[in-house]
């Protein structure tokens, strides 16, 4: 009997061993088999950069996730995916990442570094651009001619509202004319309107950097860099959009309330913004009838003009604006003559304050408007009419 016993000892042991051993090797499995010619960590990496480009970031994921599967000490891999958990709002997974992609790099790379600045730039967290030029400068001393580093450089400065470096760092890339060549070219561009544009406010800056500039924030730049309520009040009339009855005081009974005049903006936070700009009546920047305004509600560049016209000839007082092109020939091919911007147009075209485009002649009314060229028009109004 115990003979016995300790012949079924045995064999648990032994089959408690074996299952041990079957765990290890699968908590320890090596990498994974390419099963064709291109199934390599490089090329899943670039798909995954390409996807990431597409801002498919489940994709990316996956193709950086096959990266490393394939070859576990994949250092760019391990950045990719830091790229994707920043794009997802997971800053603590892309760090992580991040990290783990700079233990495994060697000299020369520095794609956890590339990766970082990207990363910082998506949280924008306290002290983040000194903390992306940190890993600028840990970057620069293996790889100082890496186009892709100073363009996200480049990037980050403009986003942390830096616009002379940025600038520079674009100009780096467009000189040492390798990779991102297009791509900064047409950041540059952008940032030279900034400068020529000169935001004087904190929150000029902020909508600068804005690719599509909502109603919200129109509002602003009239408010803090046009000053159109002093304005007004200086050389143009304000007045009360609200309905008064002739004669005597209007009668109110004490059960009514009046509604707002928006009632979408109650939180937002550039509210006393817009409650000025609803009050001063400016065109095209009223509430819709059921008291809407649409705050996030991106601004096309007919809207901007037929704003502007209106500005323009409250301060001036100048009517006859408003019909000064009626019966003449568009010389936009995109603008007909009936379009109610044509006038518009016309006013703010033939004083240079908005440009159509160099190459086509269009004027691209259906177009949103960037922060940049918002403001470079805000700039070129104020010269036009020596503000």
């Amino acid at each position: 009997m115990k003979t016995l016993l300790r012949t079924v000892a045995s064999v648990v042991m032994v089959l408690a061993l074996i299952g041990g051993m079957s765990l290890l090797t699968a908590c320890g499995k090596g990498p994974a088999k390419p099963e064709a010619a291109l199934d390599t960590p490089e090329h899943h990496y670039l798909t995954g950069i390409r996807l990431s480009n597409k801002e498919d970031w489940d994709g990316a994921m996956r193709s950086f996730q096959r990266a490393v599967d394939l070859d576990p000490k994949f250092a760019p891999g391990y950045a990719g995916m830091g790229l994707v958990h920043g794009a997802k709002g997971e800053y603590k997974e892309a760090y992580k990442a991040i990290d783990k992609a700079e233990d495994l790099q060697k000299s020369p790379v520095i794609v956890a570094e590339v990766m970082k600045i990207r990363v910082l730039s998506m949280e924008r967290r306290k002290d983040w651009v000194e903390d992306a030029e940190d890993a600028y400068k840990t970057a620069m001393k293996r790889d100082p001619q890496n186009a892709e580093l100073h363009f996200y450089m480049g990037r980050a400065y403009r986003m942390g509202l830096e616009f002379d470096k940025s600038a520079d760092q674009f100009k780096t890339v467009l000189d040492l004319n390798r990779d991102f060549t297009g791509e900064a070219d047409k950041e540059w561009h952008v940032v030279q309107k900034i400068q020529r544009a000169a935001p004087g406010t904190k929150i000029g800056k902020q909508i600068a950097i804005i690719e599509k500039i909502s109603r919200a924030d129109v509002a602003a730049l009239f408010i803090q860099e046009l000053n159109i309520d002093r304005l007004f009040e200086k050389r143009g009339k304000t007045f009360d959009p609200s309905f008064k009855s002739p004669g005597k005081e209007e009668f109110k009974a004490d059960s009514i309330v009046a509604m707002e005049p928006a009632t979408d903006i109650a939180t937002h936070p550039l509210k006393p913004d817009i409650d000025t700009v609803i009050q001063l009546g400016v065109r095209g920047l009223e509430p819709s009838p059921d008291h809407k305004f649409e705050p996030s509600k991106p601004l096309l560049k007919a809207e901007y003009a037929v704003m502007l016209e209106d500005i323009m000839i409250r301060i001036t007082g100048d009517t006859k604006l408003a019909t000064q092109f009626f019966g003449q020939k568009s010389p936009y091919p995109d603008v007909r003559p009936d379009m109610y911007y044509f006038n518009a147009a016309m006013v703010l075209g033939s004083r240079g304050i908005l440009e159509a485009d160099k190459v086509t002649g269009e004027f691209g009314g259906g177009q949103a408007v960037s922060g940049a060229d918002a403001l470079l028009a805000i700039r070129m109004f104020k010269e036009a009419l020596k503000i």
